[in-house]
């Protein structure tokens, strides 16, 4: 982007100190004074189609500028809940998990005051407040572009769980005390490569997954029979082999009842994208039904979709868009006439 010029004048050292201290009673400076005659020089003199030109050359560059500005920014957002309420914040730098580890294992061992104010004075202490629009915004790019959010966390204080995104997975989610005891291992042996860090914290988790509500992951999310199409929209049921409980607050996960649980996950053809939530049908053993609401996030829709995708391709060899355009096309064919 271009600059700016500096130009060089001189006058009389005592010259200088009389206008100086006759502009200062009149609250300006030389400086000022000349600036704004140079400005006037620069409107009288230039064309007007010129200074067009010129301040669109300007715009140009400084739009360019703040957009590589931007696009060189790294970002990392959080979501911490803690006394039943939720907070969001945004952070203008690139944050691993490991460094969330290693607060959440001080944290742990001290318990001193709250979560939320324990990570505002920690590493994070810079970290800014946004809305909780913006922190979905933040979902998504995690999702679409990972290279520019990094890291999305939600720490739960309230239920001590650490969620957070793999670009490729979904969400995850563990214990703290296990995230603790996971970095503490990690970090048992010192001067290893940075990637052999992550390699032991990841290996130490493995198998201690969670099922959180608002967290649903890949391992939570599997498909059974037919897919059907209902009014536009493509149903997906939902098998439920993982802690449906723990997702959808129910109790269907014992032997003191008979209650089940059928979920469905929707696809709307027309618009090319996963509904808003699932359909969740709660049948009580004494015949009552029930529908348990439950909104799906960013990034859980994008687990969704790329689960859905693939198996539309095992079950009907088409990808889930290809399979869409052919049911829409025929439900558009008009019925063959009768022969005469």
């Amino acid at each position: 982007m271009s600059g700016d010029v500096q130009l060089e004048l001189w006058l009389s050292e005592y010259k200088m100190d009389a206008l100086s201290s006759v502009l200062e009673e009149q609250g300006t400076s030389v400086e000022k004074r000349m600036q704004e005659m140079l400005i006037d020089l620069y409107a009288e003199l230039v064309p007007v189609e010129t200074q067009q030109e010129i301040r669109a050359r300007m715009d140009a560059e400084y739009a360019a500028a703040q957009a590589a500005e931007e696009a060189a920014r790294k970002y990392t957002a959080f979501c911490v809940r803690e006394a039943g309420v939720k907070s969001f914040f945004q952070l203008d730098r690139s944050e691993s998990i490991l460094e969330v580890a290693k607060f959440l294992r001080r944290y742990v061992r001290e318990r001193q005051g709250q979560g939320i104010a324990a990570l505002q004075t920690s590493a994070f202490a810079r970290m800014d407040p946004v809305t909780a629009e913006r922190y979905d915004q933040l979902l998504t790019l995690r999702m679409e572009a990972p290279n520019k959010v990094t890291g999305v966390f939600d720490l739960d204080f309230d239920r001590q769980e650490l969620s957070a995104v793999d670009a490729a997975e979904g969400w995850k989610t563990w214990s703290m005390q296990d995230v603790s005891t996971a970095i503490y291992h990690a970090y048992r042996k010192n001067r290893l490569r940075p990637e052999l860090y992550m390699a032991r914290f990841l290996e130490k988790l493995e198998g201690k997954e969670l099922t959180s509500a608002g967290h649903l992951s890949a391992r939570d999310i599997s498909f059974s029979e037919e897919i059907t199409e209902v009014d536009g929209l493509l149903d997906f049921y939902m098998e439920t082999n993982f802690d449906v409980d723990a997702a959808f607050g129910t109790n269907v996960c014992t032997g003191e009842n008979d209650d089940t649980l059928n979920v469905y996950a929707n696809y709307d053809m027309a618009a090319g994208q996963i509904c808003d939530g699932l359909e969740v049908d709660l049948h009580w053993a004494d015949g009552r039904e029930e529908s348990v609401e439950y909104r799906l996030n960013a990034v859980e829709k994008a687990t969704l979709l790329r689960k859905m995708d693939a198996y539309c391709l095992e079950q009907t060899g088409q990808t889930l868009a290809d399979y869409s355009a052919q049911l829409m096309a025929e439900d558009m064919t008009p019925p063959t006439q009768p022969a005469m």
